[in-house]
């Protein structure tokens, strides 16, 4: 599968994932199951927004009018937690998808998927080389863990610019005929999708 092809897939799972349902979002979560070796990865992802996913679903379950929980004054609403309940399934199953990206692409895949997608916007002025180095030192610097105390030093005047590689080279194999349809085929799932209301 061509980089672009992986990154036009994952961008499409994720926009689907926001107007899927629970057996949409159960549908997707099998199909990433069954992509195999991705439960440690996304594990490790959902760890990490732990917090995110907590205050997330506070704020949706307090967030919405309806009948509180066994009539108490200070509990979230039956329908709060419906829709808390489905965002945060949402938010993890778009993790999971985020852990298959990174295992299929890699570092180099994803900046090689980025380039390719926007190379043809060269056309309209955009600077997209530019933007693609910029995300090769993101991912770069992120593969380095801060030291403890390290958000203090990157807040104060004494943050020293980190290094970051002279020269990046871009391997972009040939798009086929069979990434063709697999955007297609990916296009069309995703219609179908967000045709069904019961999903």
């Amino acid at each position: 599968m061509h980089p672009s092809c992986a990154l036009i897939v994952w961008l499409a799972a994720v926009l689907a994932l926001q107007a899927l349902g629970y057996t949409g979002v159960l549908i997707l979560a099998a199909a990433l199951l069954l992509a195999g070796g991705l439960l440690r990865p996304w594990w490790q992802h959902i760890r990490r927004a732990r917090w995110l996913l907590l205050t997330l679903w506070l704020i949706l379950a307090y967030h919405a009018p309806g009948e509180a929980i066994h009539d108490l004054p200070w509990a979230p609403t039956y329908e709060g937690v419906a829709a808390a309940n489905l965002q945060a399934l949402r938010l993890i199953l778009m993790l999971g998808c985020l852990a298959w990206l990174f295992r299929r692409l890699g570092r180099d895949g994803l900046v090689a998927a980025l380039w390719g997608l926007l190379r043809p916007c060269r056309r309209l002025g955009l600077d997209s080389e530019r933007l693609v180095v910029r995300l090769a030192l993101v991912l770069d610097n992120l593969q380095t863990p801060p030291g403890k105390g390290a958000w203090r030093h990157m807040l104060g005047a004494a943050a020293l610019p980190l290094a970051g590689p002279a020269l990046l080279r871009l391997d972009l194999p040939r798009w086929t005929p069979r990434d063709s349809a697999l955007t297609a085929l990916t296009a069309l799932v995703v219609v179908a999708l967000l045709a069904l209301p019961c999903l």
